[in-house]
Formats: structure tokens, sequence, C-alpha cells
């Protein structure tokens, strides 16, 4: 391991974030901040039945109603795309082909409650709603099936008739033989069933948009909350069936993505087909129940998995079955998420052989796609409690099947059976140094204690590996400016992660500025060409390193030009605290005066690009504590302690911020979230008040820590850190919910959300 020195402003610097003080004092300029002379608002009439056929009534009493300017149904937008996945994926034999494209309006089906009917335009939301209620539907409901495990049962209701089925597709990977050949001579056998809980991204900031129709231009302006200006724009443009130039996409501040604002959503080419019929701005902003009815939902996931194991529980094979609900459509990345935790399977473990199958299954739900992590917290997930569950039936303590089994240092770079290329990995190290700071071999005291108050006390823990940054690259551009600062522009977005400090301190170092005087620019797509958007963690290891390079490029320009003013070479110029200076002397001259005497805009600008041929692989081991009273059920997290491992740090506070926030995501899915429809596919958890969120007070501090081994497929070393946290936190906690109710109460291991029900119907089940 190495550990990076940084400079003032560098490299590992813990710099405070420097877009916080206009956030945190109200100044932040979210999309439904954004406001246009003559602007109008949309409200979309919605299904409240999961699965229908439905006729609409005459419009006219909605279209006439005072205040409203426009009324459009299904009939009226024939000329728009539906949106569809943009992943390839295998139909099943049996099945004859559906059209799973989410269509912009529905136009005489609903298959999921939310569904859209009509788009209405008025002066005000409050018009536009009470004009919808003036609108006649006559439905025809059906049975829907909103269970995924129970989808595929033969006498369950098809989502989509004419296909015969419900399964949208399969996948998978991995060698079936090999694999099939290890299970029929391994002498022990693990295996478990398991739930990965659907789930709603919770963001901040509900989706909105403002459209208008630019008659000068002949081209539409679009403000919209999004994880990527240029993916948008490539998306909308596809639904309207023209350029991408004929579409500005601009990204304001974002409260949170999650991935799920990676994604098109109808409303948006709803509002941008009323603003060029109206010739007026529409805005249509989410409210929160829309937020869960309708945005793409995550996991869901119902998985069975096996391990071959010789005598002494070393692994030979890895078997596992995922079903995964894909909702009512295949939703943009949606058949590609489960395919993602396939290649991630066998985790951190050395595992010779592994077969995986996916089923993608089709409900009466809200359609799901990518949620921080998109895949691999699954993966990780069902690995980690599958070991846990192989610990327990070789008699063996948890941590040791792991040593047993764990990839080694010497090993990489290693070829995973799931044909990932891990290149670095030190597991037990980190697990060891987890171990300790948790005062795991003090366990059984605190426990003895907690008993003493009448509380059941458990410990659990994951060691975790992740693929992130996958191959590909982000650009950097950088120029100076007239005041001597500079502003960098590049394709990603922020969605509350800090990218303005760490574009920001990368480019600083090469530059010898303050890092508050370089401005990052984001969310814009007239301001640069193309961008690949934020998700994956791959913002900072992509452009991080291009935005270094940018910045290494501009302060070549910039010695030279200064080397011409002050007649010395260019190898004695140093740039030093917004100068250019000759090394050891006083002589210098401002980073303004150079601005202003370049010859040409290029002697002021560079840009940097780094491409990245193949993934990295951020890991560690997350361990928590929990206390049960077993009068209630209720599951308090006691400790909770992480030791990562990132490759290169960039801003320690950065980094802390995103692990925090990805560990309360994952205890909140592991306590408390769940998204849950009844038979007739209603969605129950609505609100606020059904759907339940952890809260600061259900949240301990963590003890967090890295534990360093640079990346070699990064330049910089960097590994990302954006999705770790929900990575390892999930299997943790219940691996100590579990070992909880197994320990003291003998009782069968419960899936995801341990809330106080489960556990204490889990207590109450085992006493008998």
């Amino acid at each position: 391991m190495n550990k990076p020195v940084h400079a003032k402003f560098g490299m590992g610097a813990p710099l405070r974030r420097i877009e916080d003080a206009s956030l945190i004092t109200g100044k932040g300029h979210y999309t439904d901040d954004w406001s246009a002379p003559g602007m109008l608002h949309g409200y979309v009439l919605r299904s409240p039945h999961a699965n229908a056929r439905f006729t609409l009534g005459d419009l006219e009493a909605a279209r006439s109603h005072p205040g409203v300017h426009l009324v459009l149904a299904a009939s009226d937008i024939g000329h728009l795309k539906p949106l569809r996945t943009v992943i390839a994926h295998a139909v099943p034999d049996e099945a004859k082909k559906a059209d799973s494209a989410l269509p912009i309006l529905c136009e005489e089906q609903v298959r999921h409650v939310g569904d859209a009917i009509a788009f209405i335009v008025a002066d005000s939301v409050q018009i536009a709603r009470d004009a919808s209620e003036l609108i006649e539907v006559d439905f025809e409901p059906f049975d829907a099936v909103v269970d995924t495990f129970g989808a595929l049962s033969d006498d369950a209701p098809l989502v989509y008739p004419e296909s015969g089925t419900n399964v949208a597709f399969n996948g998978g990977g991995g060698d079936a033989a090999a694999t099939q050949a290890v299970f029929a001579d391994a002498p022990r056998v693990s295996e478990v069933t398991i739930v990965n809980n659907r789930v709603v991204s919770m963001y901040l900031e509900p989706r909105s948009c403002l459209a208008e129709w630019v008659d000068a231009e002949d081209r539409w302006s679009v403000v919209v909350c999004s994880q990527g200006a240029h993916g948008m724009r490539g998306a909308l443009a596809g639904v309207f069936g023209v350029a991408p130039d004929k579409i500005r996409v601009r990204t304001p501040d974002v409260g949170g993505g999650f991935g799920t604002k990676v994604f098109p959503f109808r409303e948006y080419p709803l509002a941008m087909e009323a603003a060029r019929r109206l010739g007026r701005p529409v805005k249509w902003t989410s409210d929160r129940t829309e937020h869960f009815m309708v945005d793409s939902h995550g996991r869901d996931n119902v998985s069975t998995a096996r391990m071959a194991m010789d005598d002494e529980g070393r692994f030979l094979a890895l078997d596992v079955h995922i079903r995964a609900a894909m909702g009512a459509y295949l939703h943009y990345f949606g058949p590609m998420i489960p395919n993602l935790g396939v290649i991630m399977s066998t985790g951190v473990y050395d595992i010779p052989a592994m077969v995986v199958k996916v089923t993608g299954i089709y409900t009466n739900t809200t359609p799901v796609d990518a949620y921080r992590g998109a895949g691999r917290p699954e993966a990780s997930y069902l690995i980690e409690r599958l070991v846990e569950q192989c610990a327990s039936d070789m008699g063996l303590p948890r941590e040791e099947i792991r040593r047993r089994n764990f990839i080694k240092p010497e090993q990489m770079p290693y070829k995973t059976a799931g044909g990932r290329l891990y290149d670095t990995g030190e597991f037990d190290g980190h697990l060891t140094a987890a171990l300790e700071r948790a005062g795991w071999a003090d366990f059984d005291t605190r426990a003895a204690e907690a008993r003493s108050r009448g509380k059941v006390r458990g410990i659990g823990f994951a060691t975790y590996v992740e693929a992130c940054a996958f191959a590909g690259s982000e650009p950097a551009f950088i120029e100076l400016q007239a005041d001597g600062s500079f502003i960098l522009k590049i394709g990603t977005q922020s969605n509350g992660q800090g990218h303005a400090t760490a574009y920001a301190q990368l480019a600083a170092e090469k530059l010898g500025i303050d890092y508050e005087k370089v401005f990052v620019h984001q969310g814009d797509t007239d301001e640069l060409e193309k961008g690949g958007g934020t998700g994956g963690s791959r913002s900072v290891p992509l452009g991080g390193v291009s935005a270094v390079r940018a910045g290494e490029a501009l302060a070549d320009k910039l010695k030279k030009l200064a080397s011409d003013k002050l007649e010395a070479s260019a190898g004695d110029i140093e740039l030093v605290d917004g100068e250019a200076r000759i090394a050891g002397t006083d002589r210098a001259i401002s980073f303004a005066d150079l601005a202003a005497s370049a010859p040409s805009p290029d002697d002021i600008k560079a840009d940097g690009n780094f491409e990245q041929a193949e993934a990295t692989y951020p890991n560690g081991t997350h361990i928590c504590e929990v206390e049960i009273d077993p009068d209630t059920g209720v599951t308090e997290v006691i400790a909770y302690t992480i030791v990562d491992d990132f490759g290169v740090t960039v801003n320690p506070i950065l980094l802390a911020g995103q692990v925090h926030g990805g560990v309360v995501q994952g205890i909140g899915q592991a306590l408390h979230e769940q998204v849950v429809f009844d038979d007739d596919g209603q969605l129950l958890t609505a609100t606020l008040m059904d759907y339940a969120v952890p809260r600061a007070d259900t949240v301990p501090s963590l003890g967090f820590e890295t534990r360093n081994v640079p990346s070699t497929t990064n330049v910089l070393g960097i590994k990302g850190a954006g999705e770790a946290g929900s990575i390892g936190s999930c299997a943790a906690v219940m691996n100590a919910v579990n070992h909880a109710l197994r320990t003291e109460y003998g009782a069968a291991d419960i899936d995801m959300p341990a809330t106080p029900i489960r556990v204490w119907q889990a207590i109450q089940a085992s006493k008998g």
C-alpha cells in the first residue's frame, strides 16, 4: 500500500465543499426554481387501476374549462415514439415478443397504477387538476399480478396476454456444464433463497422540467433535473425523431439522483410537445406521491443461490437463479441491471466455476431500473447471505470461512468466473482491520450486558467488491478567464457528490491557484459538445483524470506565454498563487495579464481526456452491531464500522460523505424501506406516512477509515466510491439481525426489511 501526499489544494487534500455555502443558505437553483414569461403548468391524468382496458369520453369539457390551454390524449401524439429499453434482451423461446415499450400516453390499456392517460396544460397546476376530473374514462379492470415469484405460476394474470408468459427475458452467464459437474461430486452444498425488497429512490428533489419552444432557433430549450444533459438530450431527440441539436438541455442544481434521474420519463416529451403547440413555456413538477407511483423503482429480486464446498469449507462452484421484477414495462436500462449482478456474483471469493440464470419478470407494477449500485448491491447481498449460511452449515466462524476463500493478493490480477478482471485487492487486510476496530473479539461481553437489560445483540459483517467506472472516457475542457480565474467544463452532472470541489482541486493543483478560483460548469448541451453523465461511480475516476490532464495542458501553455513575456525559458516558469513566476525570483506576471495578452484564445484554453479500458474495483468490509427489543421487535443499529479500499483518495471529506450516504440508504433498505402493492396492484406505500426511511436518530455515528491499494487500471489509482456504501451495508445489517435471532432464539433467517413486526414474529415463531 502507499499513502499519497497531497498538496495544499490537490489530490488527497481535505477541502471543504465549494458548493455548500450556496446550497445550505437557500441559494441553490433547482429545476422547479426556473420560470419563464407566460409559463403554463402541466398535470398528468393517471390510471387508478393496475390492469385495465379503457376508453376516453369527450374531452371538450376539460378543454373548455377556464384556464385550460391544451389537453393531450394518445390520439393527439401518434408521432411521438414510446420510451424503449436501450438494452438488448433475449425473449424466452416459448414466448411471443411483446411490445413492452412505455407509451408516452396510454391509448387503450394501462398496466400499472399511475400509468399516464392524458396531459392537461393550464394556467396553474390546480386548474389542470380540476380539469382532469372532467375527463370521463371508462375502465374495464382485469386481475393484476404484483408478486415477483407468483407471476411465474401457471394461473397468474398476464401483463402481456399476447406473449403467453410473464417472463420478459432470459439472461445470465458462466459455465453451466462445468458448474453442474462440480455440484454433482461436491461433498457439501449450502443454499439460500432470499428476497431483495423493492425500494424507491427517495431523492429530496422530485423530478421537474420546464420546456420552451424557441421559434427563432427552431428548437426546444428544456431545463430538467438529470444525471447528464447530453444523455437526456439524446433520449428526448429519439422520442421526437429529430437530431439532438434540435434540443438544448440544461440541468441546474440537482437534489439527488441515485440512478433514477438518468432516465427520460414521459412527462418531459409531453411538456415539450405542449410548449411547441402553444408557443408558451410549460412546466411540470412531480409531487411526492407521483414519485412513489411512477419514478422507476429499484431492486425487487427473488434469488436462489447454492454453493458447492469441499469438506474444509472451500468454495468450489456457485449456482444462482435471479428472478428480477421488471414491472409493467422494460425500462431504459432495466434488463441490464440484474445482468450487472451476474458479473459480480462471486464477490471477493476464489470460486472456480459459476453459472447464473436471470429471469426477467413482468408484473403490474411501476417499472424497475437502476438504483444506487444497479445490480452490484443485489449481487453482494446474495453472496454474503449465502456465505453466512455456508459458515453455519460447516460449523465454521464467519470470518474463518471467508479467509479460507478470499482471492489472495498474490493471485492478482484475477479473472473471475463472471468475467471480471480484478487488478488489486487485499480483502483479508481490511477484514482484519475492521474486526479489530469493531471490537469483534469482545462482542460476547457487550451481548451479555445487553441481555441484562432485556435486549438481544447481534453482530454481522459483509466483505464486498464492486465494479465501477466502467471502460470509457469523460473529456474535460478548461479556459483562463479575464479576471485570472478558470472555467472547467465537463459532461458529468453533480447530484450532490461535490463535483465542483473535486474537479476544481485536481485542476487547481496543476495551475498553482486556489481551488475556489476554478469554476466547474456542467449541465448545458450548448456549452459542451458531448458528455457521458454521472452514473456507475464514473465521474471522478474518469472525469477527474481528464481534469488533471486539462490542467496540466493549460499549465504548459501558460508557462510558454509567461516565458515570452518574462523573457525566460518555459522550464524556469512556475505557477504559484495565481501568477506565473520565474523560479527563485520576484519577476512574475498575473494570470489576468496573461489572459489579456494572449495572442489567440486557443493559447489560454486546453482539454484533457482519459480513456479507461477496464473497470475499477472498490472493495471493503462493513461491520454492523444491532440491538433488538424482543418485546417490540424494534432493531437499533448500535455501531457501524467500515474499512474500505478506494485506491487513492481525492478528498477525504467528500469520500466520507459518499460512504455515509450509501450506508444510510443500505440501512434504510435493510430495516425500514419497502414498496408494497396490494393484490389489485394498488400502491400502499404512496406517501411518507406509509413508506419508512431512516432518520438521523436511527443511524449511529459511522466509523470509517480507508486501507487503500491504488488501482492499476486508473491512471491516478482511483477506484470510485459513489455506490460502495450501499453495496456493503444491506448484508452487514441483515447478517447482524439474523445473528441475533439465530443465536438467542434459534430463529430462521428473515428477509429485508427487518421491520419490528417481522422481527417480533420471528421471535414468536421460534418459541413454538
